[in-house]
């Protein structure tokens, strides 16, 4: 698994804090670009952590599709976790960034490590029946067994007003010379678990029970960002999401945000560390305090 470990570059401290980027589909780290410098250029001291999940960027990417499974891919980041020894972790995660990631912090074994979270454009697999939209993008996918990454980018940022250059795109291509590189592309809408039967249901419950009853995250410790332009887990989707931590969380909402909403990573960061970096009962501009879930929330 290749990832990426920068540290803040002019603090004399050893960091303090760790940010674990998790990227989703068809994507890799290249994804953090603008979030990765603005988290270091902060006064505290930062490790970061965006790894490429195995079948993306430059990690190994097995050729037979079979290979990827939920459990193979949380069982990696789980590994991942405790062999770096990653300590005071804020997690940040969008699209199967969420669906594995978010059901890190619930591992008994895990929850001292997390303390804080940022939550983009994502779910939780629950067995829950699909939206339409991703039921199309599901059809899609499976009908481009060899999907052109760069341009799907680059059609998504489009929507928001937001144009990759040739060498972003390209940069979105290079893990994927040709169709035989792409199983992990082809194989995450198909791990979607929209049944109650599939792999991943039970341990995603278990996260769901556990942000819901669990007080180890308050409600500044949680920022929760949409990108209001996600066709597929946009507002309806995040509005749910917001609502299942117990003790609350803060929202905030990029206009023109799309799908893989890193793209517009510097007003994410802004938003995020408006509220961690507050001192006590200050307001935030642009963001709303959302008061604990009083009931379960239906993901």
């Amino acid at each position: 698994m290749a990832y990426i470990d920068e540290t803040s570059p002019n603090s004399t401290k050893a960091p303090t804090e760790t940010f674990l980027c998790l990227h989703g589909q068809p994507t890799w780290s290249f994804l953090y670009r603008k979030m990765i410098p603005p988290l270091l250029a902060s006064s505290h001291p930062r490790r970061i952590i965006a790894p490429d999940l195995f079948g993306f960027g430059r990690s190994d990417k097995p050729s037979t599709d079979s290979a990827y499974t939920f459990n193979f891919h949380r069982n990696s980041l789980v590994h991942l976790v405790t062999t770096l020894d990653l300590q005071n972790v804020t997690l940040v995660v969008q699209d199967w960034g969420g669906l594995l990631g978010l059901t890190l912090p619930s591992e008994p074994a895990l929850t001292h490590r997390f303390s804080r979270l940022i939550v983009m454009n994502t779910s939780l697999g629950t067995g829950q029946a699909p939206t339409q939209g991703f039921i199309d993008w599901r059809a899609y996918s499976n009908k481009n067994p060899d999907m052109p990454v760069g341009q799907l980018l680059a059609r998504s940022c489009k929507v928001g007003g937001l144009a990759l250059t040739a060498e972003e795109i390209a940069a979105y291509d290079a893990p994927y010379p040709d169709v035989r590189f792409k199983g992990g592309v082809r194989r995450f809408p198909n791990l979607v678990m929209t049944e109650a039967n599939m792999e991943g249901v039970e341990v995603s419950l278990a996260a769901r029970n556990f942000y819901q009853t669990s007080s180890h995250f308050g409600k500044d410790d949680v920022v929760v960002v949409c990108g209001m332009r996600d066709p597929v887990l946009g507002p309806p989707v995040m509005k749910k999401m917001r609502g299942m931590f117990k003790d609350g969380c803060w929202w905030g909402e990029i206009e023109m945000g799309g799908h893989f909403l890193q793209e517009w990573g510097g007003e994410v960061v802004g938003k995020a560390l408006s509220v961690f970096d507050r001192k006590n009962s200050e307001a935030v501009d642009g963001m709303e305090a959302i008061d604990g879930a009083k009931s379960k929330a239906s993901l």
